[in-house]
């Protein structure tokens, strides 16, 4: 049986070229696209050039989604033109997108867990014996062949459950090559990822383009599109508004024309002031919780911000649970007011909430309503006898929709149709509504643009300027180091060091801290 690692050898950079020249791949020209009447894409173009790394930026609302559906064929464009390899081609169906040579790998994965990886490679479209039987061998041999090309040492009879997150990515990009992809849309490839998942992740996306794929990169990160990308297309109200490599671009170039002068202002960081009292509001003792938590003691005061910085797998996420009443720890107590906390009823009962770290799947009933969710936690409070008080539950959700800025059309949207960053809004609305003492939010702003996360940075501050008792967990360094009074840095599921942020002179020094260093 393979090891699971990936090994790549050194890759030289690629010359990119120009995708106005012979060498592009794709061409989106004056692109419009309307639902209901309301325009989303005016006029919007995107050109990719043959294995080039290529980012697509834009805040929420801005047409990225909608540009790249049309360009997989789950919508239709209105209007406009599209050239793949110099041929005017129509793309009305996800078909005609995966005849042309387009594939597009989602944030959440599509593979099936109990299913092998070559099972999962090839599903639907199995190699046959006769024509009647799946032909095994085959299959597992095309698979190897298909690890082999990219460097990725899998073993193609193992499950994919048996695999870490970074190697599903590897698969799902396995399986659109087996497709004979020459375009790959990535979608937040690295939001699941761990930093050496990150690492290895990136040295395959270099060996595609080695290899003459071109791969369209969506993310909101933006230190790592300047780390990958070759070129940057950044939308904006539906319009193409800048197109530059890389090289000639500043971060603070890009964040301007997607959000304006002002936005990332939030992530400069304001001491606060405040007086904090003798007595803590949540108290953590010696809490333990199978290896992944050892031992862990610390003291979060009303009005309080404290990051829990450490890297995925340090534990961080299972002392949220923990204190939440989720897991139950093996050792140690978490008190709030003196009070034991041993199950989630005693959590909420005496005032903690928990923003979890998969919205989709944890935080949020995706085919119900803005209001239906922001009602689920307070059902008890808006019943009475047998009814439900759907007019109380339409003014609560409406004030919250107005105090944290939540762009829907109304308390009946239903939230799968709402952008990331307003989807995680609700989930921190449906919390906020009801008054907690302590709030724990698990990585706040994954997926969102940087506007969103600059107004989920300042309901931060607003929250705990209010007397909340805050502990943010985020894999963010800049956004951990905007927000909080104090850091507590976990290693290997113990606490090694508290930092006060006043005291904390760069992001690279508690960088350092969570490595171990």
């Amino acid at each position: 049986m393979h090891s699971s690692h990936v090994t790549s050898a050194p890759i030289p950079p690629c010359k990119v070229g120009d995708p106005m020249s012979d060498n592009y791949v794709l061409k989106m020209e004056n692109i419009e696209k309307a639902f209901n009447g309301i325009p989303v894409l005016k006029k919007a173009s995107f050109s990719l050039a043959k294995g080039e790394i290529h980012a697509l930026c834009g805040g929420n609302g801005a047409g990225k989604s909608t540009l790249m559906k049309i360009l997989t064929g789950v919508y239709s464009k209105d209007d406009g033109t599209i050239d793949i390899d110099h041929h005017k081609v129509e793309i009305n169906s996800m078909q005609d997108a995966e005849k042309n040579g387009i594939a597009m790998i989602f944030q959440e994965f599509s593979l099936i867990p109990t299913l092998t990886v070559a099972q999962n490679i090839f599903l639907t479209r199995e190699p046959r014996s006769a024509k009647t039987f799946i032909n095994d061998k085959e299959c597992v041999r095309a698979a190897e062949a298909i690890l082999k090309t990219l460097n990725v040492d899998i073993n193609p009879n193992v499950t994919v459950d048996s695999l870490g997150v970074g190697y599903w990515q590897m698969v799902e990009i396995a399986k659109a090559l087996s497709k004979n992809a020459k375009i790959l849309i990535m979608d937040e490839p690295t939001a699941s990822l761990s930093e050496s998942e990150t690492i290895s992740l990136f040295k395959l996306v270099n060996q595609l383009k080695e290899n003459g794929i071109s791969i369209v990169y969506i993310s909101h990160r933006m230190a790592e599109i300047f780390e990958i990308c070759d070129k940057i297309t950044v939308l904006k109200d539906g319009r193409t508004i800048l197109t530059e490599e890389c090289k000639n671009l500043t971060m603070d170039k890009v964040v301007e024309s997607m959000m304006g002068a002002e936005a990332g202002k939030s992530f400069e960081w304001i001491e606060r002031t405040f007086n904090r009292p003798e007595q803590p509001i949540l108290e953590v003792k010696n809490l333990a919780y199978g290896n992944r938590v050892k031992d862990v003691s610390f003291k979060l005061y009303p009005g309080e911000i404290v990051g829990l910085a450490g890297l995925m797998g340090s534990g961080r996420t299972e002392i949220a649970r923990c204190l939440f009443g989720m897991n139950r720890p093996d050792a140690g107590e978490v008190l709030i007011d003196n009070q034991k906390v041993k199950r989630t009823k005693d959590a909420i009962r005496n005032g903690i909430a928990l923003v979890p770290e998969d919205r989709r799947k944890q935080g949020l009933v995706l085919d119900h309503t803005v209001r239906d969710n922001m009602m689920l936690p307070m059902i008890k409070k808006l019943t009475k006898g047998l009814f439900v008080d759907d007019s109380k539950g339409s003014e609560l959700t409406s004030e919250y929709i107005d105090k944290l800025n939540i762009k829907t059309d109304g308390v009946s949207k239903i939230v799968k149709l709402l952008s990331g960053g307003n989807q995680q809004k609700i989930v921190l609305a449906k919390w906020l509504a009801q008054h907690p003492k302590v709030l724990i939010l698990d990585e706040p702003t994954i997926g969102v643009d940087i506007g969103a996360k600059s107004e989920i940075v300042e309901i931060i501050r607003s929250m705990a300027n209010d007397g909340m008792a805050i502990l943010v967990i985020s894999s963010e360094l800049e956004e951990l180091l905007a927000v909080s009074d104090r850091v507590l840095v976990l290693y290997n599921g113990t606490i090694t060091k508290e930092l006060y942020r006043k005291n904390i002179e760069s992001e690279e020094e508690l960088h350092h801290a969570i490595q171990g260093y």
